[in-house]
C-alpha cells in the first residue's frame, strides 16, 4: 500500500501544469538569462560564458564536429584563456513547458573578426534547477546569410 501512494504522487507530481502567469514569468527569467550569458560572452568569452550557464550534462553542438557530451567534457574542448569574446546573440522567443521544468530559446547569432561578420541562428534548450535558476542544457546553431534589415 505505501509503495502505490509514492506511485500515485509521482504520477501525480509530473501531471503538474503551471498557470499561465508563471510560465510567463519563467519565460521572461530564460529570456534574461539568455541575454545575461550574450553579455557575459563578451567579457569573459563565449565558451566561457556558456560554461557560467551550463548544467552537468550539458551537450554542445557544433557545425562538423560530434556533440560534446558533459560539462566536464566541454570544459576541456576549448582553450579558457583564448576565448572568443566578438560573438554576440540575441533572443527572438523563449517557451516554457507547461511543466515547468523544461524552456527553449532561439534567436540569431553574430560574430566578428577583424575583416568578416558572421551570421546564424542558434537554439538553447533550458532546464530549471532545483534552486529555481535555469541553466543551458543543449546549445547549438547554424550558419546562415546576413539576415534582411
Amino acid at each position: 500500500m505505501k509503495y502505490s501512494w509514492m506511485l500515485l504522487s509521482l504520477i501525480l507530481g509530473s501531471c503538474i501544469q503551471h498557470n499561465p502567469e508563471s510560465i510567463v514569468h519563467m519565460e521572461h527569467q530564460i529570456f534574461k538569462a539568455d541575454r545575461v550569458a550574450s553579455t557575459l560572452a563578451s567579457q569573459i568569452g563565449f565558451n566561457n560564458a556558456l560554461l557560467s550557464f551550463a548544467d552537468s550534462s550539458f551537450v554542445k553542438l557544433g557545425n562538423g564536429q560530434l556533440p560534446i557530451i558533459g560539462k566536464t567534457a566541454y570544459t576541456s574542448s576549448f582553450n579558457k584563456s583564448n576565448d572568443i569574446k566578438t560573438i554576440t546573440w540575441q533572443p527572438i522567443n523563449v517557451e516554457v513547458a507547461k511543466s515547468g521544468d523544461l524552456g527553449f530559446s532561439w534567436g540569431n547569432w553574430q560574430f566578428k573578426t577583424q575583416d568578416t561578420t558572421y551570421y546564424g541562428n542558434y537554439i538553447t534548450i533550458w532546464k530549471k534547477q532545483s534552486d529555481g535558476t535555469w541553466k543551458m542544457r543543449l546549445d547549438g546553431g547554424n550558419d546562415t546569410p546576413k539576415p534582411k534589415s
